[in-house]
């Protein structure tokens, strides 16, 4: 069964890491996102599913167990004889996972709930007096499409086209629901640290995709880099806490120079054959995972057998 672990635990989210380094560049922004996102999850899954067999093998090693419900504790051990502590140390890391999992998870829990204390206005956009340079939006609950919350101190820094192209940004992260895969990013890099890099990939791609749908629909990619560089040093600038925003987790400013940069250059040519690559090795885990469930099955039948 070891050969399970070193797949999906040890070799599968490398992999993801550099498939996500092969196609950030060659897949539409948003694209590339959902790609990134969803790959990232099933490789996590798999790795907590294969943990999970690891750990319950740990409990059927137990003699007390393996007399309860009458198979050999001696053949359970023996299959990972040659490495006795990955069962038992699958176990401490599944446990240790799923802890990180569920604090990620409160804690995205926490920032909606808090983003959503701002009610929503009749036109989208509500407009809060403070000084912070801030601008997010709000996901809303059901049908509802959600809002977007700026500061007075963030509409008085951009021009009214910039400030038009930052909202255009903020709607298209409520059209393509961004939140949601970041939160599906980052719950994968929980439970697996190397897929922690993946997850801030994500997070820069939705931005990414929020700022070519603003040069969509403004139609003209400058202005956007213009906003979005003007945004950036105007938060610089105005630094501290804000006295009216407690949102945690909404002001991130990401990579602006990669962003400004990607702008001010032509839209890049695409190769959606590229996502290929991410999703086979998420299939194959996923496969490898479904094999390390049968196995054991199988040898506790055979533990059973045994006895």
């Amino acid at each position: 069964m070891f050969d399970h672990f070193v797949w999906s635990v040890v070799v599968s989210p490398p992999l993801i890491v550099i498939a996500a380094y092969l196609v950030a560049g060659r897949l539409a922004p948003a694209r590339a996102a959902r790609v990134l996102a969803w790959s990232a999850a099933v490789v996590a899954a798999a790795s907590m599913a294969n943990l999970t067999v690891f750990a319950l093998k740990a409990v059927a090693e137990v003699p007390a167990v393996a007399g309860a419900l009458g198979w050999s504790s001696a053949v359970v051990q023996a299959d990972t004889a040659q490495v006795p502590w990955v069962s038992w140390g699958s176990l401490v890391l599944v446990v240790a996972a799923a802890a990180s999992m569920g604090r990620t998870h409160r804690r995205h829990r926490r920032d909606l709930r808090a983003a959503q204390e701002f009610s929503r206005p009749d036109d989208g956009v509500l407009l809060v007096e403070d000084d912070a340079v801030t601008a997010f939006a709000v996901p809303g609950a059901s049908r509802d499409p959600g809002w977007v919350v700026v500061t007075t101190g963030m509409r008085e820094a951009l021009t009214p086209r910039q400030y038009e192209a930052l909202l255009a940004h903020e709607r298209a992260h409520l059209a393509g629901a961004h939140h949601r895969l970041v939160r599906l990013a980052e719950l994968a890099g929980a439970a697996h640290p190397a897929l922690r890099w993946v997850s801030r990939q994500v997070g820069f791609m939705v931005e990414r995709a929020a700022d070519e749908e603003a040069a969509a629909r403004v139609g003209d990619r400058r202005l956007v880099a213009r906003a979005v560089g003007q945004a950036a040093l105007a938060s610089t600038r105005s630094g501290g806490a804000s006295p009216v925003l407690h949102v945690a987790g909404q002001a991130r400013p990401g990579a602006v120079p990669r962003r400004v940069s990607a702008l001010l250059r032509p839209a890049r040519r695409t190769h959606p054959m590229a996502a290929v690559v991410p999703v086979v090795v998420a299939v194959a885990t996923v496969v490898w995972t479904g094999e390390a469930i049968w196995d054991l099955l199988e040898l506790l039948w055979l533990a059973a057998s045994g006895r």
